[in-house]
Order: structure tokens, then sequence, then C-alpha cells
């Protein structure tokens, strides 16, 4: 069952196509919860969906973060704390989040842009992050200086490649299975198109990054840009937004619906309301659909219960062989 966004007056088209195949998406127990701490980043991405940058000032508070714990307490089904931004590291309350999370014994993921590692005030984060077996999903949409600095901003690719080095020397990306913290990176493609086979880029990203920069990772995500935040406004501003929504729509393959990170996922955002979804967070889409929902007040056994509420964005996730927070969701023959 899908629910549309407040205010919809007919079915969106990522709705259309889930009944052309006869197919639901019904929630099942939560096994992630997602915290959004916050926009402010030390960086500003042309390709960002949360619009983050050095100016923004929205960041979580404690007694959100409190919540959040609480929260996490409060569902045993939840085994991964997902922690994103922004720059998710510069909110006071990461550190906090991030002991509370391996304490309970979840897997904690820091979604970082990299950079972050070498900002001044910052020096002590890498060990940090290390110490705790903190997994690391990290954004770096290319292996080349070019493409990266061009999405990212000048200087980013250079930085990024030193921290990665800090990151191989704290044992990241040693890929020796559970006994040692995972080093994940992140493609997106620069531009309106699906992303190509994971398998084959990251085939590609391991012998460039390890004969150009001696540099290690684990794996290899690649992910669908977006319809919303900065992507969709530079798509508009080209006149390339409904385009793009076609191709989505076109690309649209049913075996990916299986595993929607919807489907298991709570999303929280900075100021502690609750989402089925990043995406949805960014668009102001709140949880099920219907009234805005906060962690401060929420009933934990009624919001497994909602339906997921769904838009036009949602084709970005089903184009191709799909895209989550966790990469490809189908086989790769669906090229």
């Amino acid at each position: 069952m899908t629910a549309l966004p407040a205010g919809a007056e007919s079915p969106n088209r990522f709705d259309e196509q889930l009944g052309r195949h006869g197919l639901g998406l019904p929630r099942r127990e939560p096994g992630v919860l997602q915290l959004n701490v916050g926009r402010l980043c030390n960086q500003t991405c042309r390709h960002c969906h949360v619009s983050a940058g050095p100016t923004r000032t929205e960041l979580m508070t404690e007694p959100v973060a409190d919540a959040a714990i609480r929260l996490l307490d409060a569902l045993p089904s939840v085994h991964t704390l997902d922690i994103t931004g922004g720059a998710p590291e510069m909110a006071p309350v990461f550190r906090s989040l991030v002991l509370a999370g391996r304490s309970r014994g979840k897997r904690v993921i820091d979604r970082c842009n990299l950079t972050i590692l070498l900002e001044p005030g910052y020096e002590d984060l890498a060990p940090f992050l290390a110490a705790n077996r903190v997994d690391i999903i990290a954004s770096l949409p290319c292996y080349t200086v070019g493409n990266v600095d061009k999405q990212r901003g000048d200087g980013v690719f250079g930085r990024s490649i030193e921290a990665l080095r800090r990151l191989n020397a704290l044992g990241y990306g040693a890929h020796e299975g559970n006994s040692t913290p995972r080093l994940d990176l992140v493609y997106n493609p620069g531009g309106p198109s699906l992303p190509p086979s994971q398998a084959t880029l990251e085939a590609d990203y391991r012998l460039r990054l390890r004969d150009d920069f001696g540099v290690r990772f684990d794996h290899l995500l690649c992910l669908t840009n977006l319809p919303i935040g900065r992507f969709a406004s530079d798509l508009r501003r080209q006149g390339k937004l409904e385009a793009y929504i076609d191709l989505l729509d076109e690309a649209f393959n049913p075996a990916t619906v299986e595993g929607l990170m919807c489907r298991d996922t709570l999303s929280v955002g900075y100021d502690g309301s609750l989402y089925d979804c990043d995406f949805n967070q960014m668009l102001g889409i709140p949880l099920g659909g219907g009234g805005r929902r906060s962690i401060l007040d929420a009933d934990p056994a009624e919001l497994t219960r909602l339906p997921i509420a769904t838009g036009d964005h949602c084709l970005g996730c089903t184009a191709g062989c799909g895209s989550s927070c966790g990469g490809e969701l189908a086989d790769p023959a669906c090229r």
C-alpha cells in the first residue's frame, strides 16, 4: 500500500508504475534508523539533494538526539544507526550518537564527505571513527581530479585522496571481513543519466585508486541522482527536468521494489520530524504522507503500521538496476 503526499489529486508516476506491474509497497519491521543531524557542511556540492553548505545553520539538538536513542531502544528490529547530513561530523551530537549506537551493539554508519577529516579542529575524527569501529560510506564520484572537482569543488579530489590514505592507515579498506570497519565509496553520475554497472565500475575504481594513489576500499555503491534539491534546480534551469523524469520512468524495473530502503528504514530530520527516507525528508513529505510526526512524541508501534509516502522522485530508486543508500538493488543482468 502507498500513500500520496498531502494535497495530491491523482496518483504519481511511481504509483502508476507499481499498479501497472501489480506491485505493492508494504512496510517491513524497521532495520535502519537514519538520522540527518543537520545541513551544515564544509563543502557545497552541485548534486547535493540536501542543499548543504558552510552557511547552513540547521543542526540536531541534544533533546532530539536523546529521543532518537530512545526510539532505537524501543525498536529491537533496528540493527543499524545511519548518520548523515550535511557533514554529519560537524553536528555537536554526532559523537554521542556514535557512542550510544556502538554501546548497544548496533552497526553505525557515518556518511562522510572525506574532506571533513582534514579540517582544522577535526584532526582526531578519523581515529575516533576507527576506535569505535564506525563504518564509513564516502562520496567519491570519480577517480579523476577533473570530474570530482567539477561536481564537488576545487581541490576536493586531492583532499579526498589524502583522507582515504589516512583511513587506510587506520585499518579501513583492509578487506578483512568483520575484523575491521568498512570503507565503501559512492559514485553518482555527474548529469542526468543512469549509473553504469556497479560491478564493472567498482573494478575500475579499485584498479585506478590502487595503482595511481595507493588507496584501497571495500565496495563501490552506485547511486542514481534523484530529481530533488540542487540537482533538480540545475536540471530545471537547463530545461532538462521533465526529460530526466521521463528517463527514470521509462527505466522502471519492478525487480528493484523488493529492496527499496523505504520499506525498512525510518528517517529522522535534524528537528525530529519523521520520514520514510532521506529524499522524502528533503521534499517535506512526512512519514506515511499524512501530517507531521515527531520523534519527540512518536508511538513506536504506530510508526510500523503507517503506509509509505511516494512521489515521482521515487522513480530514481527503481530505474535500471535500482538505487538506494546501499547501492544497486537488482541483478546487473537488468542492463
